[in-house]
């Protein structure tokens, strides 16, 4: 038989086709992309071409644009629910706490699963695993969220309950599926792709591996060992389909295409009734302009982004501090050449944190940002627990990347000077994200937001031009 899997991972809840970045050549452009009415279609063709198929969200999907955040998930359960999913893990899905996770997993039709997070007795908060039967082949379905929920994200998000990587459950939950007759092992994972290949390096058994978390676009599956790794990219730009010929209930060849969701695809017409419906409240926002900008701003390079720049600007000018910082979230569609909306502003930060000010030390910036970095570019991939690198504006920072933790940075700046030690800068950041709680004095919350920032900032600017990328310099 030939088995179907289709799969989207890190959507974040952007409903509609929108800008996505594409490269050609050398040079970055923007096209349409993505929207759920379009990957419903796809989904529903390949259904009616084979009955053996299976649809698999890799989570980030109840967070990330202004009506999700508003209804808190909720406006998106009657459009997956229609699309008939199989299953889906987690990562910014906890957002709303927990409780509203296991809300939002009760009225979906399909679940949730999670065998590395458990309650704080020890008893799994989700279900680890599911066996689902396709013709006469028995499929076990594994799941795992991600491992960062507990100890890089905001503290709501894990209130209750407590996550590892999988790494110690993934052998045990292989064997207990085996011995329930499972024919094939699928792992949806929201760890990352570096974190599965290290998993699957170290654990037989998994024959599918469907890789969520850091948006790489995959255009070839990876195999690593038996197993089949694939990683579709992120807002919903792109369908992975996986095809596994099987002989026998084993896998003897398979083929993989990573399918662009483009303005070719006529879009379902239900879910795009659905989705207009969601979408007719900020119809308005959308039309709101409130500059414009000369490049492209997007925030989809490691080392700095130029959409970033543009939010640090605002939240520097906003709070008149001499540095500032934001997490390096890896979430938000380009914007493109021209006019600035607010709904492009609420696209970039969506929850619109108030902003922070912090007395932070030159010593403590170093020990920050060298954290930072080492969650990033940990040569041990279990370790690796950031976004990309910590956005900063007002320091330069000359890096090795291959150098051990606590020794990357070689020199960093500020203001043409070398960074004083001892010295203290006020700091402007934007969640504990951008500065933990354990660093600086005298924190302080301003009475402005983020979104108000960026409109005040373009009142002053209504032509953004965005600068070189140059905070971090590799050497």
């Amino acid at each position: 038989m030939n088995l179907d899997i289709a799969y989207i991972n890190d959507v974040h809840g952007y409903l509609e086709p929108h800008p996505e970045l594409f490269y050609k050549d050398g040079e970055e452009y923007i096209e349409t992309a993505g929207g759920y009415a379009r990957i419903a279609s796809l989904v529903n063709d390949a259904r009616e071409k084979n009955p053996h198929f299976l649809l698999f969200d890799g989570g980030d999907t109840f967070h990330g644009t202004l009506p999700v955040v508003k209804s808190r998930g909720e406006c998106l359960v009657p459009i997956l629910n229609k699309m008939r999913f199989s299953a889906m893990v987690g990562h910014w899905d906890f957002a709303y706490g927990p409780g509203q996770l296991q809300n939002l997993a009760q009225q979906l039709n399909y679940p949730v699963l999670g065998m590395n997070v458990y309650k704080e007795n020890d008893e799994l908060f989700l279900p680890p695993f599911i066996m689902k039967t396709v013709g006469d082949l028995k499929v076990a379905v594994l799941g795992i969220c991600c491992n960062i929920i507990d100890k890089t994200m905001p503290k709501h998000f894990s209130e209750g309950i407590k996550l590892t990587d999988g790494s110690e459950e993934l052998p045990r939950y292989i064997e207990k599926v085996k011995e329930q007759g499972a024919d094939i092992v699928i792992l949806l994972s929201h760890n990352g792709f570096p974190q599965d290949v290290s998993l699957l390096k170290k654990v037989k058994g998994v024959d599918v591996c469907l890789s969520a978390h850091t948006h790489n676009r995959l255009y070839e599956a990876v195999k690593v060992n038996d197993g089949i790794i694939i990683q579709c990219g992120c807002h919903g730009s792109f369908v992975g389909n996986l095809k596994l010929h099987l002989e026998e209930k084993k896998i003897k060849s398979f083929s993989y295409q990573l399918n662009t969701v483009d303005s070719e695809i006529k879009p379902d017409s239900e879910i795009e009734k659905m989705v207009h419906d969601i979408m007719q409240p900020y119809r308005e926002i959308e039309k709101d302009e409130k500059g414009k900008t000369s490049g492209i701003l997007h925030r989809y390079s490691t080392l700095a982004s130029t959409m970033d720049d543009f939010l640090l600007s605002a939240i520097k000018d906003a709070a008149d501090a001499e540095i500032a910082f934001s997490n390096g979230w890896r979430y938000g569609i380009p914007i493109a050449e021209g006019p600035i909306s607010t709904w492009n502003l609420y696209n970039i930060i969506p929850m619109n944190p108030v902003i922070s000010t912090v007395e932070i030390s030159g010593e403590e910036i170093i020990e920050l940002l060298e954290a930072n970095l080492e969650k990033t570019f940990s040569a041990n991939a279990m370790n690796q627990m950031g976004g990309y690198v910590k956005r900063c504006l007002g320091l330069y920072v000359k890096m090795r990347v291959e150098n051990p933790a606590g020794h990357r940075i070689q020199q960093i700046y500020f203001n043409g000077d070398h960074l004083q030690k001892d010295k203290f800068y006020k700091a402007a950041f934007v969640t504990m994200q951008g500065v933990p709680e354990k660093f600086g004095k005298n924190r302080q919350n301003l009475d402005i937001r983020a979104v108000e920032a960026m409109e005040n900032y373009l009142k002053k600017n209504p032509g953004y031009r965005p600068g070189k990328l140059n905070s971090f310099c590799l050497v």
